[in-house]
């Protein structure tokens, strides 16, 4: 992982999306953050960002439905981040392209850690 590895938090719930800012930050990510899944689309298309953490449950374009869409055009690796936590919603996720499925509640060092193991795997 380089300093600066960009991850864009593609979340509805603002107090949390800052949390992960604050733990992130300090490990050497750069975080962008997003509310809803139609200007979480519009920027990971941009190419910019190294990975994706998206929520499944947001306004105006749910997670699946934003994954759907950015693999018609894009391989940025996506790490769900979700309280819908059966295994029919992983199972989804997964299949719908993500490259990982942490379920909310979670610990911050476990999402570091899979953020990191999904940016090494891609070669970033």
């Amino acid at each position: 992982m380089t300093l600066m590895d960009k991850v864009l938090v593609v979340d509805d719930d603002v107090e949390l999306c800052g949390l992960i800012r604050e733990y992130l930050e300090p490990q050497g990510f750069e975080v962008e953050v997003v509310h809803d899944g139609e200007a979480g689309l519009a920027r990971a298309k941009t190419g910019d960002p190294n990975i994706v953490v998206l929520d499944i449950m947001m306004p105006k374009m749910n997670g699946l439905d934003m994954l759907r869409q950015l693999r018609t055009s894009s391989v940025i690796p996506v790490l769900l981040l979700t309280a819908r936590g059966s295994d029919v919603d992983r199972i989804l996720g997964l299949e719908l392209g993500a490259d990982d499925y942490l379920p909310k509640p979670f610990n911050a060092r476990e999402l570091s850690a899979r953020l990191r193991a999904i940016l090494r795997r891609m070669g970033t």
